[in-house]
Parts: C-alpha cells; sequence; structure tokens
C-alpha cells in the first residue's frame, strides 16, 4: 500500500467557501457577513472580547523571566566512565560524546561512582563530585 494513493471517503470533505467573488457566486456583495455591525467590518481585533476584561489582563502576572540568563547542563559522575582513553574531560569533549547538547555553563553532579583518574574542567562542581572525582585519583579544574 502506498502513502499517496489514500483519500477521504466521498463526501468527508467540502469545498472551501469562496466569498466576496461576484453577485453569481453567491456569497458576493456582503461575503456572508450581513448588513453593517460590527462583526460585518474587517477591524475588530482578533483578541477583542466584546468590552469584557481581556483574558491577558484577567491572568494573574508573576515572576520574572531573565532573558540571557544561562541554564547549567547538568552531567554525573557515573557517566564521565565513558572516557576510558582520555585523560582530560572539558566541555568539548563532552558535547563530542553527546553528553551535553550545546555549548554554555556545564555542572557535574555527584550521582554513581567514578572509576577512572580524571582531569575533570567544567564550569562548576558539586560537592560531592568534586570528592569522588578527588576518590579516583582524578583532578578539578574550574573554567
Amino acid at each position: 500500500m502506498d502513502l499517496s494513493i489514500l483519500k477521504p471517503p466521498v463526501g468527508a470533505t467540502h469545498r472551501k467557501k469562496r466569498v466576496g467573488r461576484g453577485p453569481g457566486s453567491g456569497h458576493g456583495k456582503t461575503s456572508t457577513r450581513g448588513h453593517k455591525g460590527q462583526k460585518a467590518h474587517s477591524k475588530v481585533a482578533l483578541w477583542f472580547e466584546g468590552g469584557q476584561m481581556p483574558l491577558v489582563r484577567r491572568v494573574p502576572k508573576r515572576g520574572f523571566t531573565h532573558l540571557s540568563k544561562q541554564k547549567n547542563q547538568t552531567v554525573n559522575v557515573e557517566d564521565l566512565n565513558v572516557f576510558k582513553g582520555k585523560n582530560v574531560v572539558t566541555p568539548e569533549t563532552l558535547k563530542e560524546e553527546g553528553l551535553v547538547k550545546r555549548k554554555g555553563p556545564v555542572k557535574i553532579l555527584g550521582r554513581g561512582r567514578l572509576s577512572l583518574p580524571l582531569k575533570v574542567r567544567a564550569h562548576r562542581f558539586s560537592i560531592e563530585a568534586q570528592r569522588k572525582i578527588k576518590e579516583a585519583g582524578g583532578e578539578i579544574e574550574l573554567i
């Protein structure tokens, strides 16, 4: 079966109503909007709610979002066991290995065990991660 041969059953779809195309179309002149009135005209904002307090003004505003705030990307100590043949782990090597998705600050967290003596370079370390890296014979370096 090929997807290109699929069609909806007869009667399931309707032709688009073409309004404003002359009297012969049956939808000319007022284009199915009737005579006069607010809804007959084109200058009503889409968000206008008939004079009641608009939704965007009814909903309470809370907090503040800083547009330039950077979130840390987190990597756990147990994930660093992937680097068997390497001695130094940097944010670039973490990105190559697929442990972080984008450029930006990296924080190493302390979940799991580390079995390799690695020199880990990152922007932040949790206290537990520092302890586990040093126990494994590695060292940490803040960027």
